[in-house]
């Protein structure tokens, strides 16, 4: 039997070797852990005693740390959730799109006559208003989604499918600051610039962003940048 001084800094036991070995195995304590034995004062690394070594005094061989995905959103429910979303934001700025689509075939006729047209053959005097209804819809859109997830977790998507964003940490929910602004607005803001840099930069950024779902712990880039998780609701 042990006594062991966990991550967080507290001691916990008496517990087996058995347990600590699945601790080891589990990523919650590893070879460096400072413990001592059950009826002594004298505290040494999990190492330093026999039952952590091999007969050969080599450390145990310890397997991968084990994620626990029980929980969390599957990598279709997400997946959903984002097409979802995306669908949202398409309806949102559709009334934007009509009414400059309108304004600029009804000002340059010769569109739709299948004349060759240089950019700066095309009128586009007075097209900034329309495009302003483009830009009002998307944040209007953007607004509620992230109200949605300050106050509950859960933008249009996810109520959808049945999935929250919480704290990875602790389970507990993330807020506006987490959830709403570094887990939303920021890869958002980082997409529009990218594009503005260089066309399409910033979609690829959102492919790598959606890539790391595949981890093992499906926490997409934006999740590991704001520290939540998905989770099933």
């Amino acid at each position: 039997m042990f006594h062991i001084i966990g991550g967080d800094g507290k001691e916990y036991g008496p517990v087996t070797v058995e347990q600590i070995r699945a601790w080891i195995t589990a990523g919650r304590a590893n070879l460096d852990t400072q413990a001592k034995a059950l009826g002594t004062d004298e505290w040494r690394r999990l190492a330093d005693f026999a039952e952590f070594s091999s007969p050969d005094g080599a450390p145990p061989v310890i397997s991968a740390p084990v994620v626990d995905t029980t929980g969390l959103a599957s990598h279709g429910a997400r997946t959903g959730a984002a097409l979802i979303n995306a669908v949202i934001y398409v309806l949102a700025i559709t009334p934007g799109l009509v009414l400059t689509t309108t304004r600029l075939i009804k000002q340059n006729p010769q569109i739709t006559q299948g004349s060759f047209l240089r950019p700066a053959d095309i009128n586009i005097a007075g097209m900034e208003n329309s495009i302003a209804w483009i830009y009002a819809g998307l944040g209007m859109a953007m607004f509620v989604q992230v109200l949605l997830i300050a106050l509950r977790g859960q933008n249009v998507g996810k109520l959808f499918v049945g999935a929250r964003v919480v704290r990875a940490s602790d389970g507990l929910p993330a807020g506006l600051l987490a959830a709403g602004f570094r887990r939303y607005v920021v890869p958002v803001v980082l997409i529009f610039l990218l594009n503005s840099l260089f066309p399409f930069l910033g979609f690829l950024f959102l492919l790598v962003d959606y890539g790391f779902m595949f981890r093992a712990d499906r926490r997409c880039l934006h999740d590991l940048i704001a520290g939540t998780k998905v989770v099933k609701a």
